[in-house]
């Protein structure tokens, strides 16, 4: 009996992805009921001797040509067909069909799997839409679980993906995801309600002059700011005591004239015609 049957024998018989530290529990274990010089070592054995045996027992896998290959997954070692003898494992089972993930799954899964703990408002605040629908269909999937809570105001809950979402992408871990350093340093849209900061005079004027715009077609001309309507003001006054200056001198001059037509009037009464007595 050698120890790559034997590791052989795990992985096979596993009905879950077996980790390295899995094998080497369960080859110390039962090292415990079987005696000899392989027994003892057994009993010992490390995790770098139970890795270097897989690597051969993968090896002696892909060197020999079979339907099975071993691979790595995010929870531990399987094995699995080759990818050229699917249409024939797919032919076994005809009524099992592949689950297809919807563009705005694959979206919100991108979002959570690179930024990772993640809130919902955050993953909204990037796709610009809610997520409660699709967000509550991948974690029913298995592909997103809930990791605790924020430490925000609420408490809201983070989000995170899962093993199983490694094993359906095909990845062992997040850092062999496309372009992982680079999209985990890409600021994202914030979800938090910052305060606005107050409009300037001049935003406020050329707001005004846009809606004029909008709303009656640009034909009036924008509002004044502040400074101009108070200078019309000043002016409006100005013009105003001055327009009453003017009046009051015309009634002035009026009066003149009215009380020298009258006297003019009163002479010519008083003055007999040339000739009378």
């Amino acid at each position: 009996m050698h120890l790559i049957n034997i590791v052989e024998a795990l992985i096979f018989a596993a009905p879950e992805p077996i980790s390295t530290p899995e094998i080497v529990k369960a080859v110390r274990r039962a090292a415990e009921e079987h005696e000899g010089e392989e027994a003892t070592e057994w009993r010992k054995v490390s995790e770098s001797t139970i890795a270097q045996t897989i690597d051969e027992l993968g090896e002696l896998f892909a060197e020999s040509g079979r339907a099975m290959q071993l691979v790595e997954g995010a929870s531990g070692w399987r094995f699995v067909t080759r990818p050229e003898f699917a249409d024939f494992v797919r032919a076994l089972i005809p009524g099992m069909r592949p689950e297809r993930l919807s563009p705005p799954a694959l979206e919100t899964l991108a979002i959570i799997a690179y930024r990772q703990p993640i809130t919902k408002a955050d993953i909204e605040a990037v796709r610009g839409v809610a997520v409660d629908g699709v967000l509550q269909k991948v974690i029913e999937r298995g592909l997103v679980k809930i990791g605790g809570r924020a430490d925000l105001p609420g408490r809201p809950l983070l989000y995170e993906t899962t093993d199983l979402f490694l094993e359906h992408f095909g990845v062992r871990n997040l850092e062999e995801l496309p372009n992982a350093s680079e999209l985990r340093n890409v600021p994202l849209p914030s979800a938090k309600g910052d305060a606005p900061e107050e409009p300037k005079e001049e935003q406020l004027r050329l707001a005004d002059a846009k809606g004029r715009e909008l709303g009656q077609g640009g034909d009036d001309e924008p509002s004044p700011g502040p400074e101009a309507t108070a200078e019309v003001e000043e002016e409006t006054e100005d013009s105003e005591a001055l327009a009453e200056e003017v009046v009051d001198e015309q009634v002035e001059d009026s009066g003149s004239e009215s009380d020298t037509a009258v006297d003019s009037d009163a002479e010519e009464e008083e003055t007999p015609p040339i000739g009378e007595p």
